[in-house]
């Protein structure tokens, strides 16, 4: 199920399939690590508009609910939690 990283729930997780945006704004986020075919888990959002906390390679990374909104994402359906933990 193809989701924006706003609509994903916490604990989800998934591959990036599309940033819907010009070379700048992909160049930006592929500076931090958010490009297509990487896997995230989104860990975290803010009610009404607020950032959206992502774990990206053992990292946390807080991106705008604006940006957020623009990063497709195909979620593994059944599966909260892909390390077996």
């Amino acid at each position: 199920m193809k989701l924006s990283l706003v609509d994903m729930k916490p604990g989800q997780n998934g591959v990036i399939e599309k940033v819907m945006g010009g070379p700048g704004f992909a160049a930006k986020l592929g500076h931090i690590g958010l490009h297509r075919g990487k896997r995230i888990k989104k860990l975290s959002s803010i009610f009404r508009r607020g950032p959206v906390t992502v774990c990206i390679d053992n990292f946390q990374v807080a991106i705008g609910y604006g940006k957020a909104m623009r990063i497709m994402v195909e979620v593994d359906d059944g599966e909260e939690n892909s390390t077996g933990r």
